[in-house]
């Protein structure tokens, strides 16, 4: 027994067409889930860090201290994002800095309060006599 091209053609036709039925009924608007609106600035202020450790510092310090970096977001709410790293970079223009912070913020009167706080003088504290060098450069974003 064979089926004709055309016979073939018209079953696959039926199922494409019987696959794509009249939508069910429209989800109210007022059941449907509102989005939140997240107004963010168009530019933000980055306070970069570069932290040059001295060669005898001890990695556990160094770890403490990428820790006690790492946990100012949670108590000054002025910062809006923080990230960090190690260099890696191939091309060796790191100049002795291995360690980069960026710390955001949505304006200047947020990093204003972030400067004199409490938990970062007492971060600042954790650096006495590790430096070797610190670089500090911000700017905001374009």
């Amino acid at each position: 027994m064979s089926i004709s091209k055309s016979s073939l053609v018209a079953c696959f036709m039926f199922i494409v067409i019987s696959s794509c039925s009249a939508p069910k009924e429209p989800v109210k608007e007022e059941t449907m889930p509102k989005e939140i609106e997240v107004k963010q600035p168009i530019s933000v202020l980055r306070h970069v860090v570069m932290f040059k450790f001295k060669e005898d510092a001890d990695p556990a310090v160094v770890t403490k201290i990428e820790k006690a970096f790492a946990a100012l977001p949670t108590q000054i709410s002025e910062i809006k994002d923080y990230e960090w790293g190690v260099n890696n970079s191939p091309e060796g223009l790191n100049k002795g800095l291995t360690h980069c912070f960026f710390v955001t913020f949505h304006s200047e009167e947020g990093r204003e309060a972030y400067l004199p706080h409490p938990a970062h003088k007492a971060f600042v504290e954790l650096l006495d006599g590790v430096l070797d060098d610190v670089t500090v450069l911000d700017y905001w974003t374009k």
